[in-house]
């Protein structure tokens, strides 16, 4: 984690990298996939992994280093040395751990049934390794285990991981297959493996972690013969071809010679062993390894294709194309090939020839991966769209944080509601308007009946009890509900959504009601002070008040503090400015921010607020819209700057080379659209707010047949500030343009200078 610490809005300072200084490149990219690095985001606190997966795969076949902590949740760290194994399911980024199912690890010599500690590797079968010993690209990964001397490589299909193990040593060897292994802490473990034949076995695992209740079922193919014995925590099961227990370890030993290999074919499905067999045999249908990664390598190739650059270094090549690589890893498939999925109410059900999916980190990725995605995949953005109200069908509400059918009911707003509007809003509409607008709405009531709650605790975050307040006082007190103020403000926007959607659809009574909601985010703006505050239920403000406190989630403030939240107003700009007392005031504020110190204070610090410049923290969702807000109030060269600085000091071509965690995407999508030159401030609007473009040429070959080109003149490290703009040859008066500018084709073309131009827009 990189934090920029007591930094001034003018004297940013740059971190030194490793590398020496770099030429920019002239040509355009042929393969996007040589400039991917998939070990960036594994150290640090950026929670991605390093494994063989496709675009949106149901299977992420990965090593795992280390569980059962913060830093275990994408279950690889760059700053481990030994490995437990390769697990076939894996979250991209998060701040909460689960999946790691179905773990596989090959051994030689005689098998050991726990996995070991970091400590002492050999009291398990856990491997050393070294970094130098692995090799990773999108949909491949290799590694020598050096333990056993045993070269492990994976690949992948959509629904399916493939396996290659080549054994250096003489002796007895095989695979142990732990199904109890979890990057989490699984409170009902529930496991079983069936014997299908010497080369084939299926099994089952239900678990309860941050997924409550999540099944998961896999089917395995070997290309050699195997023996098998099964252990439930450590001692040996008397059975032949079935086992069921709650630590269940399998070890499969083969009769193979020095530097021969074992192939593992392996499916995976929530659905049944039926459907894990089928994934398997459709997409794997023969044991040709090097055919299936060459075509993973195929489909990740179209995939980064989607945006075509020319210019910048090798490094901002290699952070722009593994950025776009991050946020086409999830949302991540949930439909077996013959379109059977498992429903939020845990019934089987058929998508009728349509994708669904799972893992929807709204509250993260609704503020730029899913505008990039109405740009390049309008399809799979309506197959999303369609997928949320498949759960609102049948949990009874539209997720806040959905994972493997299940509702976590993590963190705050209805965050559903903006992805639908801002689709809606872009000609997105192959979806059932209807429903979803009586969807939305209901997300917006609160309203607890009828909802399928895994439990009390996430019935109580999914829909707070306090949102009854808002409606009666119009705001939440602070002595009700914790983090009221966070909660409030994302109400208000989200309401807003609505209100946009409302008044297309000519409902007036509607958007009188939802506008007027988005406006209550005054009631939290103390004069005074000049930030978003705590308010009581008798209407006073709640003391003491330090706007740098931080302590993690229990104040008024959801991961953060008051420097940070108050900029949350993203619907109504031009009512913050005038509710701070004008541009002046605004600017002043929006200084003051930047410039303050980056100390915090409280007790428990939230561990999410990091990537500090002054009190900005990049490395959380809230902030990262703000460095646009410079260009509403006629000082667009603070956006250039800033947006300069973030990309350039808070992103790097290495393993910590993100400030905070990816959260499934959307960290690196802030910086694929600002590397571009614009960015989605407020999603529901149409309008992209321009920043600094990085690159030479970008251009994005649209789902309609079109061509938008970004075309930079005179670009380089110190001409970071815009001379003139210009869409289709005609000058920009405003540093904004719209998402119909971009879908129409074109070019927007820019001119830089080293020297700030206050005048190249006019506000």
């Amino acid at each position: 984690m990189k934090k920029i610490i007591g930094l001034s809005l003018f004297q940013i300072v740059f971190l030194v990298s490793s590398c020496p200084a770099q030429k920019k490149s002239t040509s355009k990219t042929t393969d996007p996939t040589q400039y991917v690095n998939t070990f960036i985001g594994t150290g640090g606190h950026g929670h991605t992994f390093p494994g063989a997966t496709l675009p949106y795969g149901m299977v992420q076949l990965s090593p795992d280093t280390r569980t059962l902590e913060w830093d275990a949740c994408g279950g690889y760290h760059y700053t481990d040395s030994s490995i437990m194994g390769f697990s076939h399911t894996h979250l991209s980024g998060t701040g909460i751990s689960d999946l790691g199912d179905v773990l596989f690890m090959p051994f030689t010599g005689t098998p050991k049934l726990q996995v070991g500690t970091p400590e002492d590797p050999d009291s398990g079968y856990r491997s050393r390794f070294s970094h130098q010993d692995e090799k990773a690209e999108p949909g491949y990964y290799s590694v020598l285990l050096k333990d056993d001397n045993i070269k492990a490589a994976l690949t992948a299909t959509t629904r399916a991981g493939f396996h290659q193990y080549t054994y250096y040593n003489a002796g007895p060897s095989g695979i142990i297959i732990d199904l109890a292994h979890t990057i989490y802490e699984d409170k009902k473990p529930d496991q079983e493996i069936r014997i299908i034949s010497n080369t084939e076995i299926q099994g089952y695992k239900k678990s309860s972690g941050w997924a409550v209740d999540q099944n998961l079922f896999f089917h395995a193919k070997f290309s050699q013969p195997f023996t098998c014995v099964f252990y439930d925590n450590g001692k040996k099961i008397d059975t032949k071809d079935l086992a069921k227990a709650s630590h269940l370890v399998a070890v499969l030993t083969f009769d193979i010679q020095k530097g021969e290999q074992i192939l593992a074919k392996v499916g995976i499905s929530a659905v049944d062993n039926w459907g894990a067999q089928q994934n398997l045999e459709k997409e794997i249908p023969n044991w040709d390894f090097e055919g299936v990664k060459k075509a993973a390598h195929e489909l990740w190739q179209k995939e980064l294709s989607k945006i075509n650059i020319a210019g910048g270094t090798t490094d901002e090549k290699t952070i722009f194309y593994t950025s776009l690589y991050h946020t086409a890893i999830s949302p991540n498939l949930f439909t077996d090939v013959d379109f059977r999925y498992r429903g939020m109410d845990k019934k089987i059900k058929n998508s009728n020839g349509k994708n669904s999916y799972t893992v929807f980190s709204l509250w993260d990725t609704f503020r730029a991966f899913n505008p990039l995605k109405t740009i390049l995949d309008p399809e799979r953005t309506n197959d999303f769209i369609n997928t949320l109200l498949h759960k609102y069908d049948e949990g009874g509400v539209l997720p806040m944080w959905e994972l493997v059918a299940n509702y976590t009911g993590c963190m705050i707003g209805y965050h559903s509601v903006p992805v639908v509007v801002d689709a809606y809003n872009k000609g997105i509409r192959n979806f059932d308007v209807d429903k979803a607008y009586k969807a939305m709405k209901e997300a917006a009531s609160y309203n607890r009946s009828g909802i399928l709650f895994p439990n009390e605790d996430v019935a109580n975050r999914l829909m707070p009890k306090a949102k009854l307040y808002n409606e009666q006082l119009g705001y939440i007190p602070s002595d009700l509900e914790k983090q009221s103020v966070s909660k409030a403000l994302e109400y208000a926007y989200d309401d807003w959504c609505i209100a946009q959607m409302a008044k297309d659809l000519g409902k007036t009574e509607d958007y009188t009601l939802f506008m007027e909601r988005s406006k209550r985010y005054k009631t939290y703006y103390d004069t005074t002070t000049g930030f978003m505050r705590g308010k009581n239920q008798d209407g006073s403000w709640r003391t003491p008040f330090d706007p740098r406190f931080s302590q993690h989630n229990v104040n008024d403030y959801t991961e953060g503090n008051a420097y940070q939240w108050t900029w949350f107003v993203p619907q109504d700009v031009a009512g913050l400015v005038e509710l701070m007392g004008g541009k002046t005031a605004f600017i002043k504020n929006l200084d003051k921010l930047f410039s303050t110190s980056s100390a915090l204070t409280g007790g428990t610090v939230s561990s999410d607020i990091t990537g500090l410049i002054g009190q900005y923290a990049h490395g959380n969702e809230p902030s990262h819209h703000i460095t646009h807000l410079y260009n509403f109030v006629g000082e667009s060269w603070k956006t250039q700057k800033l947006t300069d600085d973030i990309m350039k000091t808070l992103y790097f071509n290495n393993p910590n080379g993100l400030a905070g965690n990816e959260d499934c995407g959307q960290m690196s999508a802030w910086y694929v659209l600002n590397a571009m030159g614009f960015y989605s401030f407020c999603p529901g609007d149409n309008t992209y707010s321009i920043g600094r473009p990085l690159f030479d040429t970008v251009s994005i070959p649209l789902a309609n047949g079109k061509t938008f080109q970004i075309k930079t003149k005179n670009n380089s490290a110190n001409n970071k500030y815009i001379q003139s703009a210009k869409l289709n040859g005609v000058p920009l008066k405003k540093p904004f343009f719209s998402h119909q500018d971009l879908v129409n084709g074109g070019v927007l073309e820019f001119e830089m200078g080293n020297t700030i131009n206050k005048t190249v827009f006019t506000n």
